[in-house]
């Protein structure tokens, strides 16, 4: 099993200068070497190989100087990172895209560098934790979480945010299996993902869309200002890092959100159905792209579905056509234009919530896909409020049963 865990460094003005200067050395070797291999291909008209381009790194040393500065390990992992990238391209023409060539990669592009397998460790010095590497020195890291005793690390990366911050991130492998999901599950979910409500379950439980209205506000009033600024003056450095400050506010926040309802769902249930959306489809349409941008739905099935192999839960993402059409009850399709927000039955008269229809509908492909035996359930039935268009989860009530008089187990745990 491998992990990621991502902490603050707080590096002085002298270690940033470095850290700086080590940056940019790698983004020149990234672009040499670049230029060499165009000229390689063009010449053989293949790429050499990874052990090729390594060893010639020793040569380069002898004439240039600044190379010599960086640890070794580090110089090796730039050109790695160019041959994944070259190896990617010719991938992509074998299979009929129209590519290009890797381009020059200019400072701002070019932000992080790695070490790995050595040159890196975690150690306790004037009483504050610090991230010791090779030819750069001793920089405080805030270590908010601990790193498990039985993992090992095995890469550390050094990145500089367009804040300016700088973070590493540890390339963790753990000891431990993962555990193997139950044959037959019993708590299983089915989730509807929209953005009025970002999740809608089959137990009833609704997620309100995270309110980012006041940070896109300060963010567009940031962006207005910085268009104002002369380009490569120091007040448009300023401002362009308010702005990154903006943009970066804005992921945090959003990733804080989905973070906690996936770890939510992978937790709680043996099996979790969700939509397989087609989100850079959906992005090409004129209407509505900005909301569907910003409720980042493949982010939070991607963090799903590493989270549920992570805690032994099955991950299911089903075909999401027809979902919303369909009656959980008896199949019969309903065409429902997008402001119908309950959908009601012609064929067996069910009524429920749209979005309650639709999760019912994903738990039941899941279910299938996985090949459990659908248990037996009735879909859940919705009261809609007099002038509303939402349910909330409070009003979602089992079909026979009188209304839920709490919100459902652990509905309080999720932001």
């Amino acid at each position: 099993m491998y992990y990621a865990y991502k902490y603050r460094l707080n590096p002085s003005d002298a270690h940033r200068e470095e850290l700086d200067r080590h940056r940019d050395i790698c983004r020149q070797l990234y672009n040499h070497t670049r230029y060499r291999l165009s000229e390689y291909q063009d010449e053989h008209g293949e790429l050499p190989s990874m052990t090729t381009l390594r060893s010639n790194l020793p040569d380069l040393k002898t004439w240039w100087d600044d190379l010599s500065d960086v640890y070794s390990k580090v110089l090796q992992t730039v050109v790695e990172r160019l041959f994944d990238n070259l190896k990617g391209l010719s991938a992509l023409k074998q299979n009929g895209y129209g590519v290009g060539q890797l381009k020059w990669k200019p400072p701002r592009e070019f932000r992080s560098f790695t070490y790995s397998q050595s040159g890196f460790k975690l150690d306790k010095k004037g009483g504050q934790t610090v991230l010791s590497l090779s030819k750069l020195g001793d920089i405080p890291i805030r270590l908010h979480r601990a790193i498990p005793d039985d993992a090992t690390v095995k890469q550390v990366t050094v990145k500089k945010e367009p804040t300016g911050e700088w973070f590493a991130t540890f390339g963790v492998e753990m000891d431990r299996e993962p555990p193997e999901p139950p044959e037959n599950p019993e708590r299983c979910v089915g989730i509807d993902v929209g953005i009025l409500k970002y999740a809608h379950d089959t137990d009833g439980f609704a997620v309100g869309s995270l309110d980012l209205s006041g940070e896109r506000e300060r963010l567009e009033c940031e962006q207005r200002s910085l268009s104002q600024k002369q380009r490569g003056s120091n007040n448009y450095e300023k401002q362009r890092r308010r702005v990154a400050e903006c943009h970066a506010d804005l992921n945090r926040k959003r990733r804080d959100f989905l973070h906690r309802l996936s770890a939510y769902y992978a937790r709680e249930y043996d099996l979790v159905a969700v939509e397989d959306l087609d989100v850079k489809g959906m992005m090409e349409s004129p209407s509505n792209s900005r909301n569907t941008a910003s409720s980042a739905w493949r982010t939070f099935i991607s963090m799903l579905e590493y989270k549920c192999g992570r805690e032994g839960t099955h991950f299911v993402a089903v075909n999401p056509r027809g979902t919303t059409k369909e009656c959980a009850s008896c199949g019969v399709g309903t065409v429902k234009p997008l402001w119908v927000r309950e959908h009601s039955c012609p064929a067996c008269g069910f009524e429920a919530d749209r979005d309650a229809n639709a999760a019912w509908n994903v738990l039941s492909r899941g279910l299938e896909d996985v090949g459990v035996v659908h248990s037996e359930q009735t879909p859940v039935e919705t009261a809609l409020p007099t002038g509303t268009d939402s349910v909330p989860a409070q009003r979602v009530v089992e079909a026979g049963s009188p209304a839920l008089k709490e919100r459902p187990k652990g509905a309080n745990r999720v932001g």
